[in-house]
């Protein structure tokens, strides 16, 4: 790596970011974490810089943008943080838009661009895929329904700078794996209680991916100068919610018979149970294409390095 490599994070000091930040310095980059506080001594490594921003005013922070090898645009309120009512739509629409909409617009007063952008999306954009279909890849149109338009939107708001010369890669990232957070930790107390099964139906598709894979495959994509637009950041193998819960189970050494009623995660979570009871089978065709090797292509030897030592 280049000694003058900077990279500039927005969202840095989420599950992604943090891993990335961590993974850039150990080769001996720099990193910037735009962030709206000040990071927790534990959350970001010795050697990041935070610069301080409200992701919706050009700042001091905009100077960091100057010839970066990178700007990685993660910021965005987690989905399912809480019910889908219309305040909370409003809020996970404007923590996506407008960091989108500020880092164009602070890029285009830059004098050396920054060689890369880099724009956060989710395979949310595909929708709901029924069981058995062919998985989809980056060609796929995008769904219908709350998810998809949120996608679309988020995506669409960075869309301008590639008028300035710059490459954007669009990150369509399926759910990440993790010992330190996401939907991992969340699952496990319950499958260790031998009270964990299928949601629903079972049947609907759970597309991953081990957060090793996801940093690696960023930092191919801010390597290989060749790749823009969208990228499916998923394994090469989705799994059924049925298949998953099972394989867990085995994992955990546990049962795991016990169904969730969809008519239940409805009650409980309204119209974001279909974050649960819906999902799609997603290739990453670009990237194995492009030659990035997964270490986590399947699912069972993923869980067996994130949790199967210690159970």
């Amino acid at each position: 790596m280049e000694r003058s490599s900077r990279l500039v994070i927005a969202g840095g000091s989420g599950l992604i970011g943090r891993a990335l930040t961590a993974s850039w310095i150990a080769d001996g980059g720099e990193v910037v974490v735009l962030s709206r506080r000040d990071p927790a001594p534990d959350e970001l490594p010795p050697e990041a810089r935070a610069a301080r921003w409200d992701s919706r005013t050009i700042g001091k922070w905009a100077v960091e943008l100057e010839g970066a090898r990178a700007l990685v645009n993660l910021a965005g309120e987690n989905v399912g943080g809480g019910r889908w009512t219309s305040a909370r739509k409003r809020q996970l629409r404007s923590s996506r838009l407008e960091p989108s909409r500020t880092l164009v617009e602070a890029t285009a007063r830059t004098r050396v661009r920054p060689r890369v952008f880099l724009q956060a999306s989710a395979i949310g954009y595909y929708g709901a895929l029924p069981a058995g279909e062919a998985p989809l890849d980056e060609s796929a149109k995008p769904g219908s329904g709350f998810l998809p338009e949120l996608s679309k939107e988020w995506e669409a708001a960075s869309l301008d700078v590639t008028a300035l010369g710059v490459r954007r890669v669009v990150l369509r990232t399926g759910v990440v794996l993790a010992r330190e957070g996401g939907a991992l930790p969340r699952m496990l107390p319950v499958f260790r209680l031998g009270i964990g099964g299928p949601l629903g139906s079972g049947r609907q598709y759970f597309s991953w991916i081990h957060l090793r894979d996801v940093v690696a495959a960023i930092r191919f994509l801010i390597e290989h100068e060749e790749l823009s637009g969208p990228v499916n950041l998923t394994a090469p193998e989705p799994v059924t919610n049925r298949e998953l819960t099972r394989a867990l189970g085995r994992a955990l050494h546990r049962p795991a018979i016990l169904p969730v009623p969809g008519v239940a995660l409805r009650l409980l979570f309204g119209e974001m149970a279909e974050v649960l009871l819906a999902g799609a089978a997603i290739a990453p065709r670009r990237l194995l294409e492009s030659g990035f090797v997964f270490r986590y292509s399947r699912l069972e030897p993923a869980l067996e390095e994130l949790i199967g030592a210690g159970e």
